[in-house]
């Protein structure tokens, strides 16, 4: 058994059902039936950093005009992602980017096993999706006060941008604008329950992952 095989952050994994009403399940049977219907350009994919993005303004604002999809659901991981878009999610859509922000939520991984889970999402999405552009964004601080969430998020992002420039197709944003002030302390204005985006949180993050794509979206013109 190799190193990947042994990290469960990289292995395939249906989220359990432990609530009881399938209601991951239904929305990756919803995310399979929208792709059959939909010709996105760009496809955002990740947990609930994603999936909220769509209730709020700057998603209309920004992103809807793109042609874009959100496949995003809360509490995800990286194996509950692989195993989403191994199972579907990619297999009737040719977007031009996909977002994928996602790793926040895998407790009781280490950041080198977490990076890896991220690389090999990016790594299908790059083997299933032979034209896309793959823009990994940064994990975000999480925590009021410093915290080891905070260090293991921070340790992921130093990873991850010593790892994608070896992907094919593929390309690493911070979206860190300053959450954490002076004091070490991230304010409940930019996240709410300081995890969770606020408006003026995901405006701050979203105008450059906006210029991001356009750029990309310009590049592909341009071949």
């Amino acid at each position: 058994m190799s190193c990947a095989d042994s990290n469960p952050a990289t292995i395939p994994t249906p989220c359990v059902d432990i609530q009881g009403d399938g209601r991951w399940m239904s929305l990756h049977n919803r995310f399979v039936s929208d792709s059959k219907d939909k010709e996105p350009d760009v496809l955002f994919v990740g947990d609930s950093l994603v999936q909220l993005l769509q209730q709020f303004e700057v998603w209309r604002d920004l992103f809807s005009p793109l042609h874009a999809l959100n496949f995003g659901v809360g509490g995800d991981a990286t194996q509950h992602v692989l195993w989403r878009l191994s199972n579907g999610e990619l297999d009737h859509i040719s977007p031009k980017v996909v977002v994928l922000w996602v790793g926040t939520n895998n407790h009781g991984h280490t950041p080198e096993q977490i990076c890896e889970g991220i690389i090999a999402i990016a790594r299908l999405i790059s083997n299933k999706l032979l034209h896309a552009h793959t823009l990994i964004l940064g994990l975000l601080p999480r925590g009021e006060i410093p915290n080891t969430l905070r260090d293991r998020n921070a340790k992921v992002n130093e990873l991850l941008q010593q790892a994608v420039p070896s992907l094919p197709r593929a390309s690493y944003l911070s979206v860190d604008r300053g959450f954490v002030q002076s004091n070490g302390k991230i304010s409940h204005q930019d996240m709410y329950d300081y995890l969770h985006l606020t408006p003026q949180g995901y405006h701050n993050v979203c105008k450059p992952v906006h210029d991001a794509i356009t750029h990309l979206l310009e590049k592909r013109g341009e071949n």
